[in-house]
């Protein structure tokens, strides 16, 4: 995986937005800056603060650009630089489901994945309330790559 990829998919109940790139840094370099939550809107143009800690089990209160609105994700699935994933919501009527996959590379980068799955009952009344992950998502996966190679540098 060399070049940054976006991926959107929806059915009536769902919608799933995935990006994926090559990170010129160890996985541990990259793992580290994902569970730093106090140094998040340092690096990530997508958050203005996130409180809590990003560890298994842990509750975050995470605070983006643009709109009042806290989410409220549960951190689970921790395993050290490999994967996490944060879930929110009130399922069946909406669910909120982000993965983050960490694979080591043969030349000693990572191959960085993040994956937002929305799914729910509410899901087709608040489908054109919601923004355009795409272009989100390539902010996020550039900002995490620009920091990392700059740590690894």
């Amino acid at each position: 995986m060399t070049e940054l990829k976006v991926t959107q998919s929806a059915t009536a109940f769902s919608l799933v937005c995935r990006v994926e790139t090559s990170i010129r840094a160890r996985p541990e370099i990259v793992w580290a800056i994902l569970t730093d939550a106090k140094n998040f809107p340092r690096w990530n143009s997508t958050v203005t603060g996130i409180e809590g800690e990003i560890r298994d089990g842990g509750r975050l209160k995470i605070h983006v650009p643009g709109t009042k609105r806290t989410f409220t994700p549960t951190v689970t699935d921790v395993a050290l630089a490999e994967r996490m994933t944060w879930e929110g919501g009130l399922p069946p009527l909406f669910k909120g489901i982000r993965r983050f996959l960490l694979r080591r590379g043969n030349d000693g980068s990572t191959d960085f994945a993040m994956e937002e799955r929305f799914s729910g009952l509410m899901v087709p009344l608040v489908k054109k309330s919601l923004p355009d992950f795409g272009p989100i998502f390539e902010r996020y996966a550039r900002d995490l790559q620009r920091e990392a190679e700059g740590r690894n540098a």
